[in-house]
């Protein structure tokens, strides 16, 4: 990349970030007229318009919006190759934008960033808990961990290992309504289920000696396992949850596994990754740590 277009492009993110040429001139130490100029320049170069000028505040267009997504990934990595060199290789520096579910995140990631952000003190986290599925590429995300089978695409990964998933329920809910003793007895049972796009509420169960994927009565819904798992603790049904998640809970008797030989649920947990061509060094130092640390949580 010639040192001009990263010029334009670091220009172009500051007008895209203040919404003023006169503001973006400012910060690089150029006049309003030159840096409408240079924006004129790399539209005419590009073949498409990236700003839409008013009187008040610009705005980006559809592919203004797509180039400033792809110009702050392009300068990151190149920020972020510049200082592993100045600083060696055994200094990554540089932002790590990170997606997990809350579950997860809460139980295997959080307790082991302390470690990490000591180890790595010139790397920064940009964490987002989500139950969501997200685009690596259009969120702007480096790693993202995920559970379940893994669709064909670009993204590289590394498998963390398999979780297991119980139903359980409070003890105070299991008094009130029985314990269910097959999956026919789901039948007269509050279920806690999620209501994010790719969930289901069908369940993986033994019955008459096959497997089949039992539709539940879902009395309540969230859009995460943390809270399903707080339902469930509360006495408000039965709830589907991962092993590591609630496996202080089953310790200390706040929940009960029912079903335990009916349910058979078991799936994949992968981080994926972006970067095809070369993985960016801070990248590549957080899953060396964190992945034998995460092995370990879902043992």
């Amino acid at each position: 990349m010639s040192d001009s277009r990263a010029w334009d492009m670091r220009v172009f993110l500051r007008v895209a970030a203040l919404g003023s040429f006169s503001a973006a001139g400012r910060e690089v130490g150029m006049t309003p007229s030159s840096t409408a100029k240079l924006v004129t320049r790399l539209e005419e170069r590009l073949g498409v318009r990236l700003v839409e000028r008013s009187t008040r505040r610009l705005r980006l267009t559809a592919e203004g919006e797509l180039y400033r997504e792809r110009a702050e990934s392009l300068l990151g990595d190149l920020d972020a190759m510049e200082a592993e060199v100045a600083g060696g290789a055994r200094s990554p520096t540089g932002t790590i934008r990170i997606s997990v579910s809350v579950p997860f995140g809460r139980h295997c990631l959080l307790p082991l960033l302390p470690d990490f952000t000591r180890a790595y003190p010139g790397i920064r986290l940009d964490l987002t808990l989500t139950d969501e599925v997200v685009d690596l590429y259009a969120a702007r995300t480096d790693v993202a961990f995920r559970a379940g089978r893994l669709s064909d695409s670009a993204l590289l990964a590394v498998r963390l290992g398999d979780v297991r998933r119980r139903i359980v329920a409070s003890p105070d809910y299991l008094e009130r309504m029985g314990t269910p003793e097959s999956a026919a007895d789901l039948e007269r049972h509050d279920c806690l289920g999620f209501n994010f796009r790719r969930a289901a509420a069908v369940w993986p169960l033994k019955s008459g000696g096959r497997l089949v994927d039992r539709e539940v009565d879902t009395r309540i819904v969230a859009n995460n396992g943390e809270t399903v798992r707080h339902l469930a603790l509360l006495g408000l049904g039965l709830g589907r949850l991962a092993e590591y998640h609630i496996r202080n809970d089953l310790a200390d008797g706040r929940l009960v596994s029912v079903l335990d030989d009916v349910l058979v649920d078991s799936e994949e947990i992968h981080a994926v990754y972006t970067g095809r061509e070369r993985v960016p060094h801070r990248v590549r130092a957080f899953l060396d740590h964190m992945t034998p640390r995460m092995r370990a949580c879902l043992q």
